[in-house]
């Protein structure tokens, strides 16, 4: 098989995992002799947790697989730069300026400063990327959702009144423990995908859905107006990894997100909501956990082939071997 061209659809933490494995295989079995690959790698980020704040615009998700991929990340809390200090977050909360319980680290803060600066010189969004990219070699090539300003809100009851808060309040600060009553894409109706997605999604070989929230990161993608319609219209695979093993998220909340759209939290669940692209859903593929074995011959049955591999990206080489159990099956 010639080196792919591969496409990504991921969101924060768990989509870096596991963009950061499928560098390394393409590294080991496409390799262009000077440490990187031949394979072409185009990852469509979740933008929908983005944000103002203290003047900055914050992207969760698009910072996450920049300093993951960098290696710069912090890999004990998960998120964030490696090394940082919080002077600047303590001297914000002294002036009653932004939350006080969404820290922004220094190193951080300036990526936030740099891209907000960019952003005010009228660059957009996915021009900004491309230049805080090129700092370092990622191997990849980062593209947000779209180049306009669409917020993920979420709906719900606090102290016996409705109120809208936007996804990271209602994810860190309460920690999803208010239930969602619905999602809402703040700015959509007037958005579009960004410049690079549709030639992306139409040149592609291998479409891969990372195991990200399905309803807030990559529900969230497809939910921007014409995406979906691209990513239908490829003739690409589309392989589907699993963000659900035993019953469980294996990271985050997404259970309390499906809760929301009235989707179990489990895998074959979550496959069947994404649906066999041969009856008008997206996948011609889903990757299951081998603890969820039993669900393969059901959802196969269904016009989603499936298979079950070990899932938990403990480190690169498990992701790695994830991204290649995808492409494999893509293959087939």
């Amino acid at each position: 098989m010639p080196a792919p061209r591969i496409v990504v659809l991921a969101g924060g933490v768990g989509g870096a995992k596991f963009v950061r494995g499928l560098r390394q295989h393409c590294r080991t079995v496409w390799p262009d002799g000077q440490g990187g690959t031949t394979a072409l790698i185009t990852v469509v980020v979740n933008t929908g947790d983005d944000l103002w704040l203290a003047g900055l615009r914050i992207t969760p998700d698009l910072d996450s697989l920049l300093y993951a991929l960098a290696g710069v990340n912090d890999t004990a809390r998960g998120w964030g730069r490696a090394g940082e200090s919080e002077r600047v977050s303590g001297e914000l909360t002294a002036y009653g300026v932004g939350w006080p319980w969404f820290t922004l680290g220094d190193l951080d803060l300036g990526t936030h400063i740099a891209r907000t600066a960019l952003l005010k010189q009228g660059l957009p969004l996915s021009a900004v990327v491309e230049r805080l990219s090129a700092r370092w070699p990622l191997g990849v090539r980062l593209v947000p959702a779209t180049d306009d300003e669409v917020e993920t809100h979420v709906l719900v009851h606090e102290d016996g009144e409705a109120r809208e808060l936007h996804f990271e309040e209602w994810w860190v600060r309460t920690r999803a423990k208010l239930a969602a009553e619905r999602f809402v894409q703040a700015g959509a109706e007037s958005a579009q995908p960004a410049p690079a997605v549709a030639p992306a999604l139409a040149a592609a070989d291998v479409v891969l859905l990372a195991p990200s929230n399905p309803v807030v990161s990559i529900g969230t993608i497809l939910g921007v107006p014409g995406l979906r319609d691209a990513l239908l219209a490829t003739p690409a695979p589309i392989i589907g990894v699993s963000p659900i093993i035993g019953g469980s998220a294996v990271r985050g909340m997404a259970d309390a997100c499906l809760k929301a759209i009235g989707v179990a939290t489990s895998a074959d669940a979550v496959g069947r909501h994404y649906g066999a692209r041969s009856s008008g859903g997206l996948l011609d593929g889903w990757l299951v956990d081998r603890s969820d074995a039993a669900v393969v011959e059901g959802l196969t049955a269904d016009g989603i082939p499936s298979r079950a591999v070990p899932l938990w990206m403990h480190d690169d080489t498990a992701s790695a071997a994830i991204a290649a159990e995808a492409l494999a099956l893509a293959e087939r």
